[in-house]
């Protein structure tokens, strides 16, 4: 019998587990707590690491259909409006690394792996249905359910999000923690918008204590805007969809350029969130024991400074099915597998974590240290803004 994963949440990681597992050949029953699928957030910026796994699921088309290809990434300072520095995207980026920057909403990248796991033979999907509780040991791994129902298979995937019940009950560290970083984020149609303020680039504003990310999704069409401010002015640390107002934001940065402020000043509606994030892994002990590993957000939860946070957990996903279609069809294989899932993921996932801190650092900076970055990115702008080792690594999987 080939193993059968139980995986906990619905999300986009939990959707990729559950694609590259199918792909794998193991049956799959996934539980999400929601009465529907669905995601919150606005948009995701998916280096050609990420873009590359999705080519090699099939799923080439579908992305071309909803997605960006921004053609370049520019850096401006936030106070005077100047251009620090530049990637170019498109063309570049194929040529390097084998696959395009890709600019997408959450919810299409969502819609897109529902898709293509829904109707899939051997894939059970639940809504309405959350994991309160497992237990595993050598025979296998069982899940309760909140009026009592369990499940049973051989491995458990805890691919649950930041708050995950999974990790809490696998290695009981404790919650996340607070930024103190708090963003806000708008998505409307660029026709709505100011020819000025339409864009088809990847744009990041830098500024003391902030910095505002702007990127076509949608095809273009529309255009995703996050403006992430050192501040607590979140109501609920959990909540990811909470209210915001223009001039909240505005009041947020009030020393911003015209054109950044002119930016603002065109949408009317934002959302806001607090950031919370995890230290660094430190072994693959945190990501998985015995057969039940973590995924994604419930692993690594990390800042948004490389845009990686869905991009770790895609990769998470491919690496995972990637070493199960290896190993034999039979569900006493699983304890090795995760555990070679997780000594293959933690130290590129903890590189990326601890980058992504260093980023928000630098974005941020002030005085001497913001000086010396702006020097730094006029004169080596390209080099930079690359990644070579994240863009041109991660995983490889034929379809």
């Amino acid at each position: 019998m080939n193993p059968n994963i139980l995986i906990a949440g619905g999300g986009i990681g939990g959707l990729a587990a559950a694609l590259a597992c199918a792909r794998a050949g193991c049956r799959v029953q996934l539980f999400e707590r929601a009465s529907a699928f669905s995601e919150v957030g606005a948009g995701i910026q998916m280096g050609p690491n990420v873009v590359r796994l999705l080519h090699d699921w099939g799923l080439q088309v579908p992305l071309a259909g909803v997605a960006a290809f921004p053609q370049r990434l520019a850096v401006r300072d936030a106070l005077k409006g100047s251009e620090l520095g530049q990637l170019p995207l498109g063309e570049r980026a194929q040529r390097l690394y084998g696959s395009p920057y890709a600019t997408i909403a959450r919810s299409d990248l969502h819609g897109l792996l529902l898709a293509a796991v829904e109707g899939r033979d051997g894939v059970q999907l639940f809504t309405d249905t959350r994991i309160d509780d497992y237990s595993a040991g050598d025979a296998g791994v069982s899940v309760t359910f909140g009026a009592g129902a369990q499940a049973s298979g051989d491995g458990l995937i805890g691919a649950d999000g930041l708050w995950s019940r999974v990790r809490e009950r696998l290695l009981g560290d404790g919650t996340p923690r607070v930024s103190g970083h708090v963003a806000f984020r708008a998505m409307v149609p660029q026709g709505d918008l100011p020819p000025a303020q339409r864009n088809a680039d990847v744009t990041v504003w830098l500024g003391p204590r902030l910095h505002v990310v702007q990127y076509p999704v949608r095809g273009g069409d529309w255009l995703n805007v996050v403006a992430i401010i050192e501040g607590r002015t979140a109501v609920d640390d959990q909540d990811w969809d909470q209210g915001a107002t223009q001039s909240q934001l505005l009041a947020s940065m009030p020393a911003a350029c015209a054109p950044l402020t002119g930016l603002i000043e065109s949408i009317n509606h934002w959302r806001l969130w607090s950031l919370c994030d995890r230290p660094p892994m430190r072994g693959a002990w945190q990501q998985a024991r015995g057969r039940v590993c973590l995924l994604g957000d419930a692993a690594h939860p990390m800042r948004p400074y490389l845009a990686q946070g869905a991009g770790m957990a895609l990769e998470d996903a491919a690496c995972l099915g990637a070493l199960l279609s290896e190993a034999p069809a039979d569900g006493d294989a699983v304890p090795a597998v995760l555990q070679r899932y997780a000594e293959s993921r933690w130290q590129r996932c903890a590189r990326v974590q601890a980058r992504s801190i260093r980023n928000g650092e630098i974005f941020h900076a002030s005085g001497a240290v913001r000086w010396g970055r702006d020097v730094a990115m006029r004169m080596l702008g390209e080099r930079l803004l690359d990644v070579p080792w994240l863009y041109g690594g991660g995983i490889r999987q034929q379809s």
